[in-house]
């Protein structure tokens, strides 16, 4: 079956409309990340991110809904009270963008409509643009910090690790943009760095998660037990729901294909793999750091990744001295 872009708006209406009448605390929806775009399918897969906003305070929290196996809502349920400064969410870096890009589904209240109308009054002056940034650096900063008082790497210090690039990467995406989706991180960001003259910064980014070692046929070897660690964990997250599986199994696929860019696998491999690791028992670590050991960013090699790491911050944070300079943030 051929999915269009009109038949994923239709699904994700549908759903609105019918969860709406169910649910009667729901007061606003709506619509962000990818089916928003030009391309919102990677062979043949994708998700519906949707955002419900609930009259009654309560933890925000991530379903997956299965509509086909290709095709999922990822659905982010929170309280009224997350959208009560619209003001303060024009400087968050990631609710900022999402709500300012987003496209409303249901507002009977015109509650959404207002704070939308909020958050992008001045979103793009350049110093707001500016706040956004640094707050992702600054977030990338404190968590390298936290890397210097740790052990031995294991799945959990991987983990913050690679939050840290993921805030440094976003300082600069932030810049043109809304944060990176996880599937596309680095082609994302191939687009994003060229759009602020930082393209050097994609291949610094690249050999820190060790793409300078990586081969299609070292990647391929490595899917079977990526998939083994993702099944393996019980009562998993909502990133590693079982209805996600197919979601990045054909993407990775895809990219491995011929005259696609193979090391685009790399950040969503290693990204689900170290959330997987990290919820397994030791023994069912040993594939993961088998794999990060071939590409250097355990044992010894971990070290040399973090001191990386610090040049890297430096060179983002140079990045955005140098636009808020021409920007006159």
């Amino acid at each position: 079956m051929r999915i269009s872009h009109e038949m994923l708006m239709k699904l994700a209406n549908d759903q609105v409309t019918q969860r709406a009448k169910k649910e009667l605390d729901v007061i606003a929806v709506y619509l962000y990340g990818s089916l928003l775009g030009d391309d919102p399918l990677i062979a043949g897969t994708g998700d519906l991110d949707l955002a419900f906003i609930h009259s009654n305070s309560l933890p925000e929290w991530r379903e997956i809904v299965r509509i086909t196996d290709d095709i999922h809502l990822d659905i982010n349920h929170a309280g009224r009270d997350m959208y009560r400064q619209p003001r303060d969410l024009r400087l968050d870096p990631w609710m900022g963008p999402v709500v300012y890009g987003c496209k409303i589904l249901y507002d009977p209240q015109h509650i959404l409509d207002f704070v939308q109308a909020s958050v992008r009054g001045q979103f793009s002056r350049p110093d707001n643009v500016m706040e956004r940034a640094r707050k992702q650096l600054e977030h990338a900063r404190q968590i390298w910090f936290d890397l210097q008082l740790a052990g031995p790497p294991d799945p959990a210090l991987l983990g913050k690790y690679f939050r840290s690039l993921d805030h440094a990467a976003n300082a600069i995406a932030s810049l043109s943009g809304p944060p990176l989706g996880e599937r596309r991180f680095l082609q994302r960001l191939v687009e994003r760095s060229n759009q602020v003259g930082q393209a050097a910064l994609v291949g610094k980014l690249l050999g820190l998660i060790g793409g300078q070692k990586a081969s299609v046929d070292m990647l391929q070897k490595m899917l079977p037990d990526w998939q083994t660690a993702y099944r393996a964990v019980e009562n998993p997250p909502a990133r590693l729901h079982i209805h996600r599986l197919g979601y990045y199994q054909k993407a990775f696929d895809y990219f491995l294909s011929a005259g696609q860019p193979f090391q685009a696998v790399l950040w969503p491999m290693l990204r689900t793999w170290t959330t997987a690791a990290s919820l397994l028992p030791e023994t069912g670590q040993q594939s993961w750091h088998n794999a990060l050991d071939q590409l250097g960013l355990v044992g010894d090699g971990f070290g040399d990744c973090v001191q990386n790491l610090d040049a890297f911050l430096d060179q983002v944070e140079d990045a955005l001295d140098a636009w808020s300079k021409k920007a006159g943030a």
